[in-house]
């Protein structure tokens, strides 16, 4: 897909956006602006890159990642990768992997992971379950047709002698590091 079809599935107030606010990267797959209030229509388009500003609206087919603002609405197919910022809503697939920020709320099926500042639920479609996500807490949803969750220990990285390693997050106090 060339950068003038991305630009028909890009709206911004109802008309495509202008080929000089935002790149395409054909060979990654990765689309980037810094506009608010975006309508991205990536239907059926899998394996892509999104860096946006706020107040945007993704359609994307799986395994996709985002890294946007706020106030954005997801609807998405399964595996997909989100970093965003607050008051996001997502109706995805399955294990996907969230990190955002507050009062989001989260239509997901199993094997998904959260990790949220404060004030985020998850409805889980696969087995009708609400859950409150705890301030500073990482969760895995369960298995396909298994209730619950269990915390996750979160992953530190530290680069050392150039290399990047990861530590846990009791590793982390015991050097001090948090």
């Amino acid at each position: 897909m060339d950068k003038k079809q991305v630009q028909q599935r890009v709206l911004k107030d109802g008309k495509p956006l202008s080929l000089d606010l935002f790149t395409w990267d054909e060979g990654t797959k990765t689309f980037s602006s810094k506009m608010n209030g975006l309508v991205l229509d990536f239907k059926g388009i899998s394996y892509c890159t999104f860096n946006a500003g706020s107040y945007c609206t993704f359609y994307t087919g799986y395994n996709c990642t985002f890294k946007t603002g706020y106030d954005c609405t997801f609807d998405t197919g399964s595996d997909c990768t989100f970093k965003t910022g607050y008051d996001c809503t997502f109706d995805t697939g399955y294990d996907c992997t969230f990190d955002t920020w507050s009062d989001c709320t989260f239509k997901t099926g199993y094997d998904c992971t959260f990790t949220c500042k404060k004030q985020c639920v998850v409805i889980r479609r696969d087995v009708y379950e609400i859950i409150e996500v705890s301030e500073g807490v990482t969760i895995k949803l369960n298995g396909y047709g298994i209730k619950g969750y269990e915390e996750v220990d979160k992953k530190y990285k530290l680069t050392f002698e150039g290399k990047e390693v990861e530590i846990s997050k009791e590793s982390a106090i015991n050097l001090g590091l948090i």
